[in-house]
């Protein structure tokens, strides 16, 4: 009698499971037909990701291999880590590593922080015609590709032809080197960079501003708070989750410096401060058609940036703060 309870126990268990799971199937298909404009909508958007970021990851195998379009993948003979030794022995992997890390780390210090700062600005603007005209203004750049960037900025900046120079040469003054210049060039990208994007980068904080409770801000009155104090004990800590979601992510780029950028800015004299993992890449691996060599580039600078993320999300866990996953 036990033996057939305890197998009546067991089926019955092993019954609640299977339909669990068919419940399971079932509301998520359900959930897929009840929100099917929302998925149709998302669609474009995951046909790219699998397209462009998914698919290319089954060929970063020949960065093992000695590939060669004419045996292709499964033909080409197999080096294995033979590429890397070449690339970490290399004499331009620590001036890539210098330029790279360098760009990123300008961009972290006095980019990232730019929209945090304007978003605020802009949150305390009280005139809403104002406040409307400010933003659209300073969206404007983000619209902009890179090729009319560096066109203004030539224009701005040239020695020969600037506006710039032209103006010191009108004043009886010498004129400034400052595209041709190594010792400006980091500077120059950095605030391209934060002249193009800070705008559109307040769209995320001003979103995470209009969340917090305008109760907060109210007691704070009430209190006797300042403007500052409302801002550093209200605002700052309501937007502090975004900031550091979005902090951990641009960690996750560091080793990306933006291709299009620099290669556009990048002429003989500042070659030794421009040349980054990305242009190095395409120079490589495009022009001198070492597609193996050239992958292997861009593995490692793939594993640096998840290996980053990962770290800043524990880090951001042990510090109780919120985190990717």
């Amino acid at each position: 009698m036990k033996q057939r309870e305890t197998a009546t126990a067991v089926a019955g268990e092993k019954g609640g499971a299977i339909s669990a799971k068919r419940k399971g199937k079932r509301s998520v298909w359900g959930e897929v037909r009840r929100e099917k404009y929302l998925f149709l909508l998302a669609l474009p958007g995951i046909i790219f990701f699998i397209v462009f970021k998914y698919i290319p990851i089954t060929n970063l195998v020949i960065a093992f291999q000695d590939y060669s379009p004419y045996f292709g993948i499964t033909g080409s003979p197999w080096v294995g880590f033979e590429h890397f030794s070449r690339f970490f022995s290399n004499e331009d992997f620590y001036m890539l590593l210098r330029n790279t890390l360098a760009i990123s780390f300008l961009n972290l210090i006095f980019f990232f922080p730019a929209p945090i700062i304007l978003s605020i600005m802009l949150n305390e603007v009280r005139n809403s015609i104002v406040k409307r005209t400010v933003q659209s203004l300073i969206y404007i750049p983000h619209f902009l590709s890179w090729v009319l960037i560096y066109g203004l900025t030539f224009l701005m900046f040239s020695q020969s032809e600037g506006l710039i120079n032209k103006f010191m040469i009108s004043m009886d003054q010498s004129t400034i080197d400052i595209l041709s210049n190594p010792d400006y060039f980091w500077a120059m990208l950095t605030a391209q960079s934060i002249w193009k994007e800070v705008g559109w980068g307040t769209i995320i904080f001003l979103a995470a501003i209009a969340g917090i409770d305008p109760q907060l801000y109210e007691a704070a009155v009430m209190d006797g708070a300042g403007r500052m104090r409302r801002i550093w004990h209200i605002t700052l800590p309501g937007m502090r989750n975004v900031i550091m979601i979005l902090f951990i992510l641009r960690l996750g780029t560091i080793m990306d410096t933006g291709f299009e950028q620099i290669y556009l800015m990048m002429n003989a004299a500042v070659s030794h401060v421009a040349e980054v993992f990305d242009t190095y890449v395409y120079r490589v691996g495009i022009k001198q058609g070492e597609f193996s060599y050239s992958t292997a580039v861009g593995l490692f600078k793939s594993v640096v940036g998840v290996t980053l993320v990962v770290i800043a999300n524990k880090v951001a866990k042990k510090l109780g703060q919120d985190s990717l996953y």
